[in-house]
């Protein structure tokens, strides 16, 4: 019986047909390589900045919004895309970039698949919008899987192309959901657009979030790859790049040419940075990234990471492209042979560079002083010529360096005397300039003005001019106060009293040559003035006070209107006839004032400027614009500790009543335990935040602490005359002295 049923299965699993192969829906398919060459926004914006780079572009800017999940938006101003092409735009395998297969031999552009833009739309909703040479409006089309949702409208539109694509991977909910930590994908896009800019150096770039401001990568064409590495990585990485260059044009064994820029051996970073493109393609090559690795880790410490970019050109057709779903890799023909070459460069080029270091003795003085106050005539004293430097002890080799946050090893180098200077007397020279410029001694003739700057330069510190000077900014201590390194001291500095001094002295110095801030819609004075009334008064529901604020508010704006022909040309503050402000001006580069101010600035100027004598005048109006300037903390609490409190929603919890209790009696009824158990679900039932605010809130702290870094610390060491009162006022204030320390570790 068993042996029976044995037979019968075994006949059965020979009866079974293998499974049929059957063709898959188009639809499939398409969805199936979109997810290819789409697998995250950086993919899609990669891809549509390519298409914009290849229609000639000289200016390209992307906006995303959500890390590219809800909106991406890429414009440029290319030649744009033909009225008669649209139908087909958006189909797989349509380009404009080649005809046959062996075109690919010779391919210089940086599409030619034509999955791209197909791809989008089936994984996003697509809008183009065009215009081309020669016609006098545009046209706006919508895409959804590969073809047009409707006939292209006629719209109004810029030179170029602008291609949005929205709800990124709406129809593929796990690879949404891997994709919710929207900042994560927002740094990768930033990082894009800044390889992108480097090396394109003839476009100009721009990306920022939807929403904001300030954009995080913002470049101009340029003919110096070394700005354009200044402007998108910042100063202290393009002070240590050294150039490099090799080339090979042997055919038995490689032919190519190769330029870039390495990091010397004073460049720290924790992270290697390598930007590749290979004919104009960036692309990743690790073989090339391991080889060149290899060469730093034999010279730098083991916490440093070079910077490298470099760009390739070999034959294109020792290239092949078409390797890589997303085109981020490419087969080269030769490719061992290039790499050792391009090895063996890099390495000669570092090794030659660590022979010309030297290290000796830095000299210092030799008396110190712990007490600001005391120290007004603090003054380096240069060594006699002829003597023997005096070696420095240990505890006063303090590497700091106001240029470069990280420190740098010229700080232990000898004073060089005033003849072998060249270098730097040129320096000086060009910075001679820049002051000459930013702050023209022949802004005016006006007696007045000329006695209050040489007030400034009379009353100042020179002790704290010198921590001015050279000092190194290290962080926020708090809301208020900056850490602040000055040779072998700590210092923490009150950056709302010293960006008011340096904004006066700025005023006084740019009188009658400031650029203008237009405001986006004027505002009218008397609005603004019954603001800041009602900010200032203490009972706010009294209609009696109401008809005072408004009789206030109406003359003060008489007075400003009467006024207004002098702020203008003295000050670039516009007021128009009817009252309304609409331009202020800049006291700093790049230093846009807190607008939450502008009420209690224009206030200030109503009531408490001098008008009678013209020296009191233009003093109040620039302590006015001083304190309007300021980088004070942001009116919304920072969002950290328990100010977050601030950001919760508050949901309120109702009190159960007892029937037969009044609701006015109701308190005397609780006990303090009850009254403990409804504060606490109160406390959980505020687990909701306030995005909107909260995000708000972020990015007024975030860029308050940028503007302190980048724009009130350099401006401070090239324009800020410190006052004496700031040696005693508590703006400056020592809280460590590296030689004390030592002491006090000596007797531990």
């Amino acid at each position: 019986m068993t042996m029976g049923m044995e037979v019968d299965v075994v006949e059965e699993e020979l009866l079974k047909e293998p499974p049929k192969i059957q063709r898959l829906d188009q639809s499939v398919v398409n969805r199936i390589a979109a997810g290819e060459v789409i697998q995250r926004p950086v993919s899609a914006v990669k891809e549509l900045v390519e298409n914009s780079l290849d229609a000639q572009s000289t200016s390209i800017n992307v906006v995303v919004k959500d890390g590219g999940l809800k909106l991406i938006q890429v414009s440029d101003d290319g030649h744009g895309i033909r009225y008669e092409d649209l139908p087909i735009l958006c189909e797989r395998h349509t380009t404009s970039k080649l005809c046959e297969f062996e075109d690919l031999k010779s391919i210089k552009s940086m599409g030619f698949r034509g999955e791209a833009l197909a791809s989008m739309t089936y994984v996003g909703h697509v809008t183009v919008t065009t215009i081309t040479k020669g016609q006098l409006h545009g046209y706006r089309v919508s895409y959804r899987d590969g073809v047009m949702e409707h006939e292209p409208k006629p719209c109004a539109a810029v030179k170029g192309t602008q291609i949005m694509v929205e709800n990124l991977f709406y129809n593929m909910i796990a690879r949404r959901k891997t994709l919710q930590n929207s900042a994560d994908d927002y740094s990768k896009i930033v990082d894009l657009l800044s390889r992108f800019a480097i090396h394109h150096t003839n476009v100009s770039f721009s990306c920022r979030k939807h929403g904001a401001a300030r954009a995080d990568v913002h470049s101009v064409a340029t003919s110096s790859r070394l700005d354009s590495i200044r402007s998108v990585y910042g100063v202290s990485v393009a002070l240590n790049l050294m150039k490099v260059e090799a080339s090979e044009n042997d055919p038995s064994s490689a032919v190519f040419e190769m330029d870039g820029l390495i990091s010397d051996l004073n460049y720290v970073a924790k992270k290697i940075t390598m930007v590749l493109f290979i004919n104009d393609r960036l692309v990743d090559c690790t073989a090339l990234k391991r080889a060149i690795e290899i060469v730093y880790a034999a010279t730098l410490p083991k916490a440093s990471k070079p910077f490298i970019y470099m760009s390739i050109v070999l034959p294109p057709e020792h290239v092949d492209v078409n390797v890589h779903p997303t085109k981020r890799e490419v087969s080269l023909l030769n490719q061992e042979a290039i790499i050792e070459k391009i090895q063996s460069t890099v390495e000669s080029k570092l090794r030659n560079s660590n022979d010309t270091r030297t290290f000796q003795e830095q000299t210092v003085e030799s008396s110190t002083s712990a007490t600001i106050g005391t120290n007004k005539d603090l003054h380096l004293n240069p060594s006699p010529s002829g003597l023997k430097l005096a070696k420095v002890p240990v505890h006063k080799m303090v590497r700091t360096d106001s240029l470069d946050p990280a420190g740098r090893l010229h700080a232990y180098l000898h004073e060089k005397p005033a003849d072998q200077f060249d270098g730097n007397s040129s320096l000086t020279a060009v910075r001679s300039s820049v002051r000459q410029r930013r702050n023209p001694k022949e802004s005016s003739d006006i007696t007045s003005v000329q006695q209050l700057i040489d007030e400034i330069d009379g009353n100042c510190h020179s002790g704290l001019l010198d921590i001015a000077r050279h000092c190194t900014y290290i962080g926020m201590a708090d809301n208020v106060f900056a850490l602040l390194q000055h040779n072998t001291h700590l210092y923490l500095a009150n950056v709302v009293n010293l960006s008011k001094e340096l904004m006066y002295q700025q005023v006084l110095r740019r009188f009658c040559h400031f650029n203008a801030i237009q405001l986006s819609d004027p505002a009218p004075l008397s609005e603004l003035i019954m603001l800041a009334l009602k900010e200032e008064d203490l009972d706010p529901e009294s209609i009696e006070n109401d008809d005072l604020k408004e009789k206030i508010a109406d003359m003060n704006t008489e007075l400003l209107k009467k006024k207004a022909e002098m702020l203008e040309e003295f000050f670039c503050i516009y007021i128009d006839e009817q009252g309304n402000l609409s331009r202020i001006p800049v006291i700093l580069d790049q230093h846009t004032p807190d607008m939450d101010r502008v009420p209690e600035f224009v206030l200030c100027l109503a009531n408490d400027v001098d008008w009678e004598d013209e020296r009191n005048c233009f003093q109040t109006i620039a302590a006015a614009l001083g304190n309007f300037y300021a980088m004070h903390p942001p009116l919304l609490p920072k969002p950290s500790g328990d100010d977050l409190q601030f950001y919760r929603k508050r949901k309120p919890v109702r009190i159960p009543q007892d029937e037969e209790t009044p609701s006015y009696d109701m308190e005397k009824n609780f006990d303090t335990e009850s009254k403990m158990e409804l504060e606490q679900k109160n406390l959980d039932m505020e687990s909701e935040m306030e995005v909107e605010l909260l995000s708000e809130a972020e990015t007024a702290w975030a860029q308050r602490e940028w503007s302190i870094q980048h724009v009130l610390f350099p401006s401070m060491r090239l324009f800020f005359k410190p006052p004496s009162s700031m040696a005693t006022n508590g703006t400056f204030v020592q809280v460590a002295s590296l030689e004390k320390l030592y002491k006090i570790f000596e007797r531990c």
